[in-house]
């Protein structure tokens, strides 16, 4: 895995730990959480976009494209994104009880794929 890869893998890393702090003061419906979680899920869509392609073959259970697309629109359609999706993301999406400092971390044993799909979690999107 190349340095860009890694710093982009950490970069979500960090945009999920900061969904997470910001959900700890508040849900959604608050609008200073909402916008700080939306921008958090733009910023994991840009770093899925930047990551090499194969690197995101390996790992072909997570649903990359539609993280990419959900970053197109909560940038690009953010007066009509329905809280709801946003919210079904936030319930379902991030795995909330994985530790996601073991996606970046140097693979020992773990393949790539095995990292991500601990940190992402099961998605079973359709």
């Amino acid at each position: 895995m190349s340095r860009h890869d890694e710093a982009r893998l950490q970069d979500i890393i960090e945009a999920v730990d900061a969904i997470r702090s910001h959900l700890s003061r508040g849900d959604l419906r608050d609008g200073m959480v909402y916008d700080a979680v939306r921008v958090r899920l733009i910023e994991i869509g840009e770093a899925v976009k930047a990551i090499e392609p194969t690197l995101l073959d390996s790992a072909p259970d997570v649903p990359w494209k539609e993280i990419a697309r959900m970053r197109d629109h909560l940038a690009h359609r953010y007066f009509d994104t329905d809280h709801a999706i946003v919210q079904d993301v936030v319930d379902n999406d991030l795995a909330p009880t994985s530790s996601t400092r073991e996606l970046s971390a140097p693979p020992a044993e773990p393949s790539t794929e095995r990292r991500l799909r601990r940190w992402f979690g099961p998605l079973e999107h359709g």
